[in-house]
């Protein structure tokens, strides 16, 4: 997702001469493209997360559409403050960008696990929260986010995801995509964990199940259309993120059901814990039951 994303911002950038990019101090293997094609555009602001975020507030205030740039926590949680009170506040257009959501860096431990960005970045009001699934819709979320005013968040993974969209997609922020129907239970997915998601799907049908299947790019605004529609015809909702299940995704999709009503809903993320493991990405999604078979499994045991 990472290269998707650079190589779609330099194409953009070419074409809007107010967009800046500003990392802090790494990433310059992906980034080199961009830094070698509109150097006057680059900034490293170095290790200072928080700096980077109010330089990038004080440029989007002056017109600019500014993109930040770093790994896990760095741009989210380390700059709460500055994201809170310097851009969000003040409606400017950054462009907070995370890469490595969820267990990317999972050997690195629990200080490089971005499992609490999502809840907390949506819980900021007027930020807009997207979590492309795959190559095609980190393309379009990068592109619909420099026309979209304000404070936004993009979440993505780091390389090596699935495509699963293979034809062109209808992309709007706010705006599930339906990848299969189904009958009697739906699952809603949200980030690169939709490659699990799509493992679960085939090991579900070889059990006479078939489900209906979203992925939801953008996590706020939560697509209410869609979850409405789905709690009235589905007996179970199971949402699936990787991330920590209070106050993410799932939480906005129950938010929405707790006032409309309709099937019932299990949440699948991590259980409100923070990992005391540290392995790979795939490791560590099995551990904590968000893997392609934990989740087949848990969607059976609910079923029966």
């Amino acid at each position: 997702m990472r290269d998707t994303f650079v190589r779609t911002l330099i194409e953009e950038a070419k074409m809007n001469d107010k967009i800046e990019l500003i990392t802090g101090d790494l990433g310059f293997g992906v980034l080199k493209p961009f830094w070698e094609q509109l150097p006057d555009r680059f900034t490293n602001a170095g290790i200072a997360e928080q700096n980077m975020t109010s330089v990038a507030a004080g440029m989007a205030l002056e017109g600019k559409t500014v993109f930040t740039y770093s790994i896990g926590n760095f741009p989210t949680l380390r700059a709460l403050e500055q994201i809170r009170n310097d851009c969000a506040y003040h409606n400017a257009n950054v462009k907070i960008v995370c890469v490595g959501g969820g267990f990317v860096y999972g050997s690195l431990g629990m200080s490089h696990h971005a499992t609490e960005d999502i809840a907390v970045m949506r819980a900021l009001p007027g930020v807009t929260v997207l979590c492309p699934g795959d190559l095609a819709e980190a393309e379009a979320a990068t592109r619909a986010i420099i026309s979209h005013q304000g404070t936004c968040y993009l979440r993505l993974g780091r390389g090596g995801e699935k495509r699963i969209h293979e034809k062109p997609i209808d992309f709007k922020i706010g705006r599930a995509i339906k990848i299969e129907d189904g009958a009697e239970i739906a699952i809603f997915s949200t980030g690169a964990i939709f490659e699990e998601v799509a493992g679960a799907v085939e090991k579900l049908k070889e059990n006479g199940i078939g489900p209906t299947v979203y992925t939801f790019p953008t996590v706020k605004p939560i697509d209410r259309e869609t979850v409405e529609a789905a709690a009235s015809s589905h007996k179970y909702i199971f949402t699936v993120e990787e991330h920590n299940v209070v106050g993410g995704f799932g939480s906005a999709v129950a938010e929405v059901i707790t006032e409309t009503g309709g099937a019932k809903l299990i949440r699948l993320g991590i259980n409100d814990v923070y990992s005391t493991q540290v392995g790979n990405q795939k490791y560590l999604r099995d551990f904590y039951g968000i893997s392609a078979e934990k989740i087949a499994e848990r969607i059976i045991k609910e079923c029966k």
